[in-house]
Protein backbone atom coordinates (compact mmCIF):
# COMPACT_ATOMS: atom_id res chain seq x y z
CA UNK A 1 0.00 0.00 0.00
CA UNK A 2 2.94 2.32 0.71
CA UNK A 3 4.20 1.89 -2.85
CA UNK A 4 0.78 2.78 -4.26
CA UNK A 5 0.48 5.98 -2.20
CA UNK A 6 4.01 7.00 -3.22
CA UNK A 7 3.14 6.36 -6.86
CA UNK A 8 -0.09 8.36 -6.63
CA UNK A 9 1.76 11.23 -4.93
CA UNK A 10 4.35 11.28 -7.72
CA UNK A 11 1.61 11.34 -10.37
CA UNK A 12 -0.15 14.19 -8.54
CA UNK A 13 3.04 16.27 -8.35
CA UNK A 14 3.78 15.62 -12.03
CA UNK A 15 0.30 16.64 -13.10
CA UNK A 16 0.26 19.79 -10.97
CA UNK A 17 3.51 20.77 -12.66
CA UNK A 18 1.85 20.32 -16.07
CA UNK A 19 -1.03 22.72 -15.45
CA UNK A 20 1.12 25.90 -15.36
CA UNK A 21 2.92 24.70 -18.48
CA UNK A 22 -0.43 24.51 -20.27
CA UNK A 23 -1.35 27.96 -18.96
CA UNK A 24 1.82 29.56 -20.36
CA UNK A 25 1.75 27.88 -23.77
CA UNK A 26 -1.54 29.18 -25.19
CA UNK A 27 -2.81 32.57 -26.18
CA UNK A 28 -5.53 32.40 -23.53
CA UNK A 29 -4.08 31.17 -20.21
CA UNK A 30 -7.51 30.51 -18.70
CA UNK A 31 -8.43 28.08 -21.48
CA UNK A 32 -5.07 26.36 -21.22
CA UNK A 33 -5.39 25.98 -17.46
CA UNK A 34 -8.87 24.49 -17.91
CA UNK A 35 -7.47 22.02 -20.42
CA UNK A 36 -4.71 21.10 -17.98
CA UNK A 37 -7.27 20.56 -15.24
CA UNK A 38 -9.33 18.31 -17.49
CA UNK A 39 -6.20 16.35 -18.38
CA UNK A 40 -5.40 16.05 -14.68
CA UNK A 41 -8.86 14.64 -13.90
CA UNK A 42 -8.70 12.14 -16.77
CA UNK A 43 -5.28 10.87 -15.74
CA UNK A 44 -6.31 10.72 -12.08
CA UNK A 45 -9.37 8.60 -12.96
CA UNK A 46 -7.21 6.23 -15.03
CA UNK A 47 -4.64 5.90 -12.22
CA UNK A 48 -7.37 5.22 -9.64
CA UNK A 49 -8.94 2.55 -11.89
CA UNK A 50 -5.55 0.85 -12.34
CA UNK A 51 -5.00 0.91 -8.56
CA UNK A 52 -8.40 -0.70 -7.99
CA UNK A 53 -7.69 -3.41 -10.59
CA UNK A 54 -4.31 -4.20 -8.99
CA UNK A 55 -5.97 -4.41 -5.57
CA UNK A 56 -8.67 -6.79 -6.85
CA UNK A 57 -6.09 -9.17 -8.33
CA UNK A 58 -3.88 -9.12 -5.21
CA UNK A 59 -6.86 -9.61 -2.90
CA UNK A 60 -8.28 -12.43 -5.05
CA UNK A 61 -4.92 -14.22 -5.00
CA UNK A 62 -4.57 -13.81 -1.23
CA UNK A 63 -8.07 -15.18 -0.64
CA UNK A 64 -7.60 -18.03 -3.16
CA UNK A 65 -10.60 -16.96 -5.22
CA UNK A 66 -11.11 -19.18 -8.28
CA UNK A 67 -9.94 -16.84 -11.03
CA UNK A 68 -8.26 -13.53 -10.16
CA UNK A 69 -7.97 -12.66 -13.86
CA UNK A 70 -11.70 -13.27 -14.31
CA UNK A 71 -12.44 -10.83 -11.48
CA UNK A 72 -10.03 -8.35 -13.06
CA UNK A 73 -11.92 -8.54 -16.35
CA UNK A 74 -15.30 -8.26 -14.59
CA UNK A 75 -14.24 -5.15 -12.64
CA UNK A 76 -12.61 -3.67 -15.75
CA UNK A 77 -15.77 -4.07 -17.83
CA UNK A 78 -18.44 -3.26 -15.24
CA UNK A 79 -16.53 -0.72 -13.12
CA UNK A 80 -17.92 0.06 -9.67
CA UNK A 81 -20.69 -2.53 -10.01
CA UNK A 82 -18.13 -5.30 -10.57
CA UNK A 83 -16.11 -4.05 -7.58
CA UNK A 84 -19.21 -4.23 -5.38
CA UNK A 85 -19.99 -7.75 -6.67
CA UNK A 86 -16.42 -8.86 -5.94
CA UNK A 87 -16.42 -7.28 -2.51
CA UNK A 88 -19.57 -9.13 -1.41
CA UNK A 89 -18.71 -12.48 -3.04
CA UNK A 90 -15.10 -12.86 -1.87
CA UNK A 91 -14.32 -15.11 1.11
CA UNK A 92 -14.47 -13.16 4.35
CA UNK A 93 -11.74 -13.29 6.95
CA UNK A 94 -8.58 -11.66 8.20
CA UNK A 95 -5.46 -11.74 6.03
CA UNK A 96 -2.18 -12.66 7.68
CA UNK A 97 1.33 -13.24 6.31
CA UNK A 98 2.31 -16.80 5.40
CA UNK A 99 5.12 -18.13 7.65
CA UNK A 100 6.88 -19.67 4.64
CA UNK A 101 6.72 -17.08 1.86
CA UNK A 102 5.49 -13.94 3.64
CA UNK A 103 2.63 -13.27 1.18
CA UNK A 104 -0.79 -12.51 2.63
CA UNK A 105 -3.35 -15.29 2.94
CA UNK A 106 -6.57 -15.96 4.85
CA UNK A 107 -5.91 -17.09 8.42
CA UNK A 108 -8.43 -19.93 8.09
CA UNK A 109 -6.66 -21.51 5.08
CA UNK A 110 -4.63 -24.64 5.70
CA UNK A 111 -2.46 -24.09 2.57
CA UNK A 112 -1.01 -20.85 1.28
CA UNK A 113 -2.31 -20.05 -2.24
CA UNK A 114 1.11 -18.63 -3.18
CA UNK A 115 3.62 -21.26 -2.02
CA UNK A 116 1.39 -24.25 -1.17
CA UNK A 117 2.83 -24.77 2.35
Amino acid sequence: MQKMSTFLTAIFIFLTALIPAFAESGSNPACAACGGSILFVIIAVVVINIAILVWVVKDAKARAVGSPVGWLILVLITGPLGLIIYFFSRPKGKLSPCPSCGNKRLEAMSKCPHCGN
